[in-house]
């Protein structure tokens, strides 16, 4: 009985998102008035460099960033300082694209080969080792904090489970969650280092999507403690196709983009909408829209309403919960985005970070 209770629950829970999502459509017809959509976009450079920048983070008045070869550093929203340097790992250069931050300190993950953490302090920026993970299938895919004291990092599959660590004590150690508490992965199941939005955190939420073989969404309600995994009808099935990015507007409303990375151009089944914290997805504007997304985030202060994507398709910008997208911009060599306001933004991509800001005449 309770397997069918939850099944009824979820059709009505879909049958409710296709309702919100047809009235908001005939809103739009009836008085396109009512808002003021996007219509461009204003890109100013902040800093130029030989690199690739997937990973941002914004605090008050500027921006941190972490990159391919091992340089990291900030720059203000109105350029009037900026400031880089550079890590290594022996003779290393570390490919970072993760990066969290708490009050005193930033946090960086390099991918693999050294798969490792640091921590950097934001004011003498004393770089410091906090953690190793030395299995040689060690592949990680973003970092994030639920507050002062807590963070996770996550990677791919080991032992046939997701690589997830977290701290409780501010960053200074960090434990590998056991497989046993975590679900199973499917072979050939990963995720994706596209722009430090393959994990999401919210409150105590937490979100983690994979791609390959099944794209699903991997919830925690309690930081990280126990988790479920959840089917997406996203595009799936081979190596390079799934989730690569996700946003949640708030405990209940998130969407997901991602598509197929070898065929960028096919928007099918590469966008998608949840309005019960990630248990049950419905797909939107498929075949219409961009085709791979690197990054997908809210604009805040919308109601859930407004979302804009970056990516090799464009800039991409939608008023409609994301059932129609309309392109502001060519601007393909951005990979991250991340809002300071609801008109204004933080992007990076190849050799570039650039403050977005979006017109409405």
């Amino acid at each position: 009985m309770s397997k069918f209770y939850n099944k009824m629950r979820r059709i009505c829970e879909i049958l409710l998102l296709v309702l919100l999502i047809s009235c908001k459509q005939e809103e739009k017809k009836i008085n396109t008035n009512k808002r003021l959509p996007f219509t461009g976009v204003v890109s100013e450079t902040l800093f130029v460099d030989s690199m690739s920048v997937r990973a941002i983070s914004l605090d008050n008045n500027k921006v941190w960033f972490a990159t391919d070869k091992g340089k990291y550093g900030f720059c203000r929203f109105d350029k009037s300082k900026n400031y880089t340097n550079q890590i290594l790992f022996d003779s290393i250069k570390p490919h970072f694209r993760g990066i969290a931050q708490n009050k005193a300190s930033l946090f960086l993950v390099s991918t693999e080969k050294p798969a490792v953490i640091y921590k950097v302090d934001k004011n003498n920026h004393s770089v410091t080792k906090i953690f190793e993970d030395k299995n040689p299938n060690a592949f990680y895919n973003g970092i994030q904090f639920w507050n002062e004291f807590e963070g996770i990092a996550m990677g791919d599959p080991q032992n046939g489970c997701l690589t997830v660590v977290i701290t409780r004590d501010k960053g200074q150690t960090w434990e590998k969650v056991d497989c046993s508490n975590l679900p199973k992965m499917e072979t050939g199941e990963a995720s994706f280092a596209a722009s430090n939005s393959s994990l999401i955190v919210k409150g105590n939420l937490t979100w983690i999507l994979t791609g390959g073989t099944k794209a699903r969404v991997f919830y925690s309600a309690d930081k990280g403690r126990n988790w479920s995994a959840y089917d997406t009808p996203i595009t799936q099935g081979k190596p390079m196709a799934g989730i690569f990015s996700a946003d949640f507007y708030n405990d209940s409303i998130g969407i997901i983009a991602g598509g197929d990375y070898e065929n960028q151009h096919d928007n099918s089944k590469n966008k998608a909408l949840t309005i019960n914290s990630g248990q049950s997805w419905s797909l939107l504007a498929d075949g219409q829209g961009f085709g791979y997304s690197s990054c997908i985030q809210f604009v805040p202060e919308c109601g859930g309403i407004l979302i804009v994507s970056v990516g090799p398709q464009g800039i991409y910008f939608s008023d409609d919960i994301g059932s129609f997208w309309k392109k502001i911009s060519n601007d393909t060599d951005l990979h991250t985005l991340r809002f300071i306001d609801k008109k204004t933004a933080i992007a990076a991509g190849k050799n570039k970070i650039v403050k977005l800001k979006f017109t409405t005449d």
